[in-house]
């Protein structure tokens, strides 16, 4: 090999690798790790935080976000609503109306609704009743609805329903068995008011699965299932009590084996939103019974994933900071004209 061509090949090798690393994909770090950083706010979103409270299982509470990472309580933290009971699952139908669901316990066989166009006043929408005999894939059914969430799928115009029910009892001498047994179940209507075909499982793994939420994939097509992962953790299951991810071309599924914990052990009620710039998938799950509330972020929801500081106790750690005492609930983006009607009717102070 003459110099010259020797030359050229190292010329070119240099050029691939130089191509390679402009290529790859990169995350700007804006600060140096650990220092101080000015969230981005949007002056048109804002966040509703839809919850409930450690001490007033089930009851409505509100708490709002300008950025999606700080949050305050709303009507003086006292409740919303007080006919409402349930997981606060929200969700916008084509419509263009807010359908909240819930119901009065895991022990009611109806699965209530309400409905709103403001997200203030909140009216009774109707109820539906789940006929959980002869499941395909859970026989003998317990009569047990837990944590009913919704999701509007704006390319069918059909509503996701989902919940979670087992089907055997908890002892004494094996409580687990019981949240082992749970599978995620659901139904598709256009309305709330018709459905169109019986309960069905909508995960065909056996591993118990509970509090689901689906997201549209960023990808462009597809959808994304976060799940709580409802095993017990050991060595023999390491994976048990996170939140975890599965992605599918189709709304219900076949879902794959759902990915790595996005989440520590023994955290549950998974709620998602974006950023307001876009860049950030903020994933924020409770750590049980009322701890506290973590945060995971990810530039899409293929990842790579990390967990945030915050509601450390030292102020300077924090990146996020949650309404104390906030439990099981889910976030939805609004407009900032949203946000002002709703710090009017629900003032953080109220004057009486």
């Amino acid at each position: 090999m003459t110099i010259r061509k020797a030359r050229r090949r190292l010329r070119n090798i240099v050029l691939g690798i130089a191509a390679a690393v402009t290529t790859a994909p990169t995350f700007a770090q804006q600060n140096p790790p650990g220092g101080p950083e000015t969230p981005y706010v949007d002056p048109a979103k804002a966040y509703l935080f839809a919850h409930m409270m450690t001490g007033d299982y089930g009851t409505l509470y509100y708490s709002a976000s300008i950025d999606g990472l700080h949050w305050r309580a709303l009507n003086g933290g006292k409740p919303v609503s007080a006919d409402y009971h349930g997981h606060a699952s929200i969700a916008r139908g084509g419509d263009g109306r807010y359908y909240l669901v819930g119901n009065k316990g895991d022990d009611d066989p109806l699965i209530r609704f309400w409905v709103s166009t403001d997200l203030i006043r909140w009216t009774p929408y109707g109820t539906y009743r789940p006929d959980l005999k002869d499941i395909p894939g859970l026989p003998h059914a317990l009569q047990r609805i837990g944590a009913p969430k919704l999701f509007f799928d704006a390319a069918s115009g059909r509503f996701l329903l989902s919940w979670h029910t087992p089907n055997l009892d908890g002892s004494a001498t094996d409580p687990e068995r019981y949240w082992g047994s749970q599978r995620t179940l659901y139904v598709l209507s256009p309305d709330l008011k018709r459905f169109d075909a019986p309960p069905r499982r909508l995960f065909d793994w056996d591993m118990a699965t509970i509090d689901t939420v689906v997201q549209p994939n960023d990808s462009g097509s597809g959808y994304c299932a976060f799940i709580k992962d409802e095993r017990y953790p050991s060595y023999a299951w390491v994976t048990g009590k996170t939140i975890r991810l599965s992605c599918a071309a189709k709304l219900t599924g076949p879902y794959p084996p759902p990915g790595p914990p996005l989440s520590p052990n023994f955290r549950e009620a998974p709620t998602v939103i974006r950023s307001p710039d876009g860049k950030d998938w903020l994933l924020y799950y409770e750590q049980y019974a009322g701890t506290s509330y973590g945060l995971s972020k990810a530039p899409s929801l293929r990842g790579p994933w990390y967990q945030v500081s915050g509601n450390s106790g030292v102020p300077a750690w924090n990146r996020y900071e949650m309404t104390p005492g906030a439990r099981h609930g889910s976030m939805i983006a609004i407009s900032r004209r949203q946000y002002d009607a709703l710090v009017a009717a629900f003032p953080a102070k109220p004057s009486n």
